[in-house]
Formats: C-alpha cells, structure tokens, sequence
C-alpha cells in the first residue's frame, strides 16, 4: 500500500468526522422530518450522492461528470431543504433561487469544458486508485455542505425573519460575485477559442484586473449567501457562517489559486511578458492593471 493511498483512508474518517460536527452545529435550533434534524438529513444526502456517483465513474474510469454531479448535488440537497421544511419564507425562496442559478450555470459551464477538453488532467493519477478517487468524491460531498452550511440553517431554521436590509444587501453582493464570475469566465472561454492564443495566457478584460477574477467572484457571490442567511441564524447555528471562509480558504490556499499558479509558473515562467504581467497584476482581489502589485 502506497503512501497515498495510506493517507486517503486516514482522511475519510477524519473527513466524515468533520462532516458530523458541521450536522450537529447547524441542526441546532432547526427543524426536523421523521425526527431526524433537516440539516442533518441534507449534509448526508450530499455525501450520498457523491458515493452513488462514484461507482459508476470508478468503473468507467472517468471524471468527466464529476463537476456536474457536484452542481446537481448543490440543487437537489436546497431543493430537499426547502420541500422538507414546514414553513417557506421568502429568504428560503431567494436562497433556493441564487443557489439553483449559480449552480445551473457554474455546472453546464464545467460540464462543457471537460467535454472539450476530453479530460480533467487533475484526475489523471488519482482516479485508477480505488482510495483515492473515493476520497475525491467524498471531499466533495464535504464541499457542498460547508458551501451550503449558511445557507441551510437559514432554510431549516425555526427563526423566521421577514426578508429585510440583509436580504437586499447580501442579494446585491452575490448578483456582483455572479456577474463577475460569469463575465471572467466568459472572456477567457472567448480568448482560448482563438486560433492565435493557443498556448498564450489570458492578460485581456477582468483577466487584466486579477489573474484569478472567477475565484474572486465565487467568492464574493458565497459572502452574499451568508449576509442573506445570516439573520435567520442563532445560536450553534452561527458555526455556519463558516461558509464563505471554506471558499476562501478552499480557493487560496488548496485546490484554486495555488494549483493553477503552479501550472502557469511551469508553463510560462521565465517569459518576459508573462512575468510583468505577474508582477502588475494583483493575485485574487481586483486592481488597477496599471497599479504595480
């Protein structure tokens, strides 16, 4: 047994243990079905979506509709908050809709690129291994109920507040996080469609502002769903707020900013251009491209 493989079966429990603790907090002061807390209930439903994804993708040795499963597991598991919960206020309405949104978007977008690309080359090492390609997907499953964690307190909570103040101003910051997601994204799936910027990096529009402007705006849009959430929430249930700083640190510190600054230092470091660009540009949160970093 490799070393790899030894430290996926050491994360799961760890992981699932984690998973358990983020159920209890935000179960607190919420409501049930069949007697078992709706938070609950929805923090293991996105892990068991997950799983049951996974047998087919390990036996077809694929990892093409793994984004894609991760948007439609944000979907069902808001979708089964809601319909479990005795009272729908307009604050669960509103999270529903900027979730199923943002989802249906970020996910038709991913499942496209992969399409097109043929493959994730993330995957390429991890998914022969039946331990670690698991733990993938179960990570996964940890994403979408830390993501989600705010978001589902307020649809299973017993508080009910009116939409106000928060709601306006959490909905104005997600509509400014998904517009600059979708507009980052956009634009560099125009630049690469370009004949003549094949192996070239993207240094034009929002690109020119941030060299990560999608990761700034996934944020943003995530800090939106917690300022809508947040008055909702009491108690344990402030443990979820959490959220948009699981993104953040997601993002910048594991799997985003660094695994993409790596690859692009690999590939275009060294290169003039590339590394004025890198010294101007700010990392994450957007500048002036004529402000020297």
């Amino acid at each position: 047994m490799d070393n790899a493989v030894k430290r996926s079966l050491i994360a799961m429990p760890i992981i699932l243990l984690v998973a358990v603790g983020l159920a209890w907090a935000g179960s607190q002061g919420g409501i049930s079905a069949w007697g078992v807390p709706v938070f609950a209930l929805s923090v293991a439903l996105a892990f068991i979506i997950q799983w049951i994804a996974f047998i087919p993708a390990f036996a077809m040795q694929t990892e093409k509709f793994f984004d894609l499963t991760g948007s439609i597991t944000y979907i069902t598991v808001v979708v089964i908050a809601v319909i479990l919960s005795p009272t729908v206020d307009g604050r669960s309405l509103l999270l529903l809709g900027i979730i199923s949104i943002w989802a249906v978007r970020l996910g038709s977008f991913l499942f496209m690129r992969i399409r097109a690309a043929g493959e994730d080359r993330r995957f390429r090492e991890i998914k022969p291994s039946f331990a670690r390609f698991l733990l993938t997907w179960t990570i996964q499953g940890l994403w979408v109920s830390f993501s989600l964690a705010a978001a589902l307190a307020a649809i299973t909570s017993e508080t009910r507040v009116a939409l106000g103040g928060f709601a306006l101003v959490g909905f104005v910051v997600w509509l400014a996080g998904f517009g600059f997601e979708v507009i980052a994204d956009r634009q560099k799936s125009n630049f690469k469609a370009q004949p003549e910027n094949k192996d070239k990096f993207i240094n034009v529009g929002l690109w020119s502002w941030s060299r990560h402007p999608n990761y700034f705006g996934e944020i943003v849009l995530w800090i939106g769903v917690a300022i809508i959430a947040l008055p909702a929430l009491s108690g344990w249930q402030w443990v979820t707020l959490i959220s948009p700083v699981f993104i953040i640190l997601l993002l910048t510190r594991i799997s985003g900013v660094p695994m993409l600054e790596a690859r692009a230092d690999k590939k275009w470091g060294g290169q003039e251009d590339y590394e004025a660009y890198k010294a101007n540009t700010s990392i994450l949160i957007p500048k002036s491209p004529s402000s020297p970093q």
